[in-house]
């Protein structure tokens, strides 16, 4: 939290303390010098005992969490002591607290317990919330990696076996050819295979690359790609999730190249303006063969790459596909912090 929210969580939390003590005093002076000095025994007892924590978060980490709590109660009760006793001194030093050690001592011993005892019960309140999000976070994990196993069913078998189709006749015919497709098909795989995670914007384009010199292969003269990319310095800065834009293609691929005879032209630009990276995929559909475009809407859905992206760049990330009667533009537009502006 911030430290505004902290300072005035303390002020009420004091403000609580003060009213439960109120029988103990007789005006309204007496209850505003005991909220100032609550308010200035707390902060003192919370504010620094949080840094210190935040300090030794490298030492907790490593250690349990009963081991850690204790160390945060003790620490929590140090602090309060101490706190409590520099206010009271101070107060008596101004001549607006009267000194009777008995009271002193069974006051400084109360508020160490009792501030030890609200620790606990905090600590309690935030290992439930660790707990909940621990499983809310592998429940998100374990749906990511559920996708990511569905986009590999869906294209795999399909893929696989053109595959092994375009070698066996590449064997003979053009052997130097069919070692640079399994070369291909060795990095594409491996990539698969890794699971959701992110990567550099260059090694997801020669992953793309990589698969497209697969279908150039067996598609011939019906595919044309070009590619419309930032400088090296500025790609070098860039990150997506993995194969997010190779099963882009992928699906455009599928569902408009092998639906055809003629040559179909892919543009790919990609650009990264006001913290945002936007890659269009414009595709000219045949003219000579017959696509319904609502069936082709249909297939163009991208819901599953949209969630792998929001999950690593947050909800404003999407992808977007529009189907028209001579050409599909589809925009996968995400957010991504550029540190050097």
């Amino acid at each position: 939290m911030r430290p505004l929210q902290w300072l005035t969580y303390i002020a009420f939390w004091s403000l609580f303390l003060t009213v439960i003590e109120r029988h103990g005093l007789s005006s309204w002076s007496d209850f505003i010098i005991k909220l100032v000095a609550r308010t200035i025994q707390n902060g003192l007892t919370i504010i620094p005992s949080l840094y210190l924590v935040d300090y030794l978060r490298p030492v907790f980490k490593n250690a349990s969490i009963p081991s850690v709590s204790v160390c945060i109660v003790m620490l929590m009760m140090f602090a309060a002591t101490v706190s409590m006793a520099l206010v009271v001194l101070v107060l008596i030093n101004m001549g607006l607290m009267e000194y009777d050690r008995q009271a002193f001592m069974t006051n400084l011993f109360f508020n160490t317990v009792l501030t030890g005892g609200f620790t606990i019960v905090f600590l309690l309140y935030f290992l439930r919330s660790y707990r909940e999000l621990n499983a809310l976070k592998l429940s998100f994990e374990y749906k990511l990696t559920a996708q990511n196993d569905l986009i590999k069913t869906r294209t795999a078998p399909h893929f696989f076996f053109n595959t092994i189709n375009t070698l066996v006749s590449l064997i003979e015919s053009n052997p130097s050819k069919a070692s640079a497709l399994l070369q291909n098909v060795s990095v594409l795989y491996r990539a698969s295979f890794s699971g959701v995670r992110e990567i550099s914007f260059e090694e997801e384009v020669a992953l793309c690359e990589h698969y497209l010199a697969i279908e150039s292969s067996r598609l011939a003269d019906k595919l044309e790609v070009h590619w419309d990319l930032p400088d090296e310095d500025i790609m070098y800065d860039m990150v997506i999730t993995a194969l997010t834009l190779q099963s882009v293609l992928e699906k455009m691929l599928l569902n408009v190249v092998e639906m055809t005879t003629e040559t179909i032209h892919f543009n790919i630009k990609v650009t990264w303006e006001q913290h945002r990276v936007a890659i269009q995929i414009d595709v000219e559909l045949p003219t000579k063969t017959l696509i319904i475009n609502h069936d082709l809407r249909q297939h163009m859905d991208f819901y599953i790459q949209a969630d792998r992206l929001r999950a690593y760049f947050g909800q404003s990330a999407d992808i977007q596909s529009t189907v028209t009667g001579n050409h599909i533009t589809t925009i996968i537009d995400y957010p991504l912090q550029d540190v050097s502006l």
